[in-house]
């Protein structure tokens, strides 16, 4: 067994559906969910960061971009900035 976490191997890849499946089962909250263009902006941002990883993983933190972008009470965690690449502020009584 290696050291790696399997999310970290090219090996383990989720299809688009089931990440579309897990937006939209999170989407469906929508008081715990940013606005689209928001969550458009942050996806932007993590699309351009060099941290990550198959398209869908962030390497800070192991999770699945796609799904945390949408999550309002979630932040960027990659490491030495507030809010790490995400500048987009959300307004917290949205």
């Amino acid at each position: 067994m290696s050291g790696a976490c399997k999310g970290c191997t090219a090996s383990v890849h989720l299809s688009d559906e089931n990440i579309r499946r897990m937006v939209e089962k999170v989407a469906k909250l929508s008081e715990l969910c940013v606005t689209d263009d928001v969550y458009e902006q942050r996806l932007a941002s993590c699309a351009a960061c060099p941290s990550l990883q198959y398209g869908t993983t962030c390497a800070h933190c192991g999770c699945i971009v796609q799904v945390r972008a949408k999550l309002k009470d979630k932040g960027c965690p990659a490491p030495g900035r507030e809010n790490g690449f995400w500048n987009v502020q959300v307004p917290q009584n949205v």
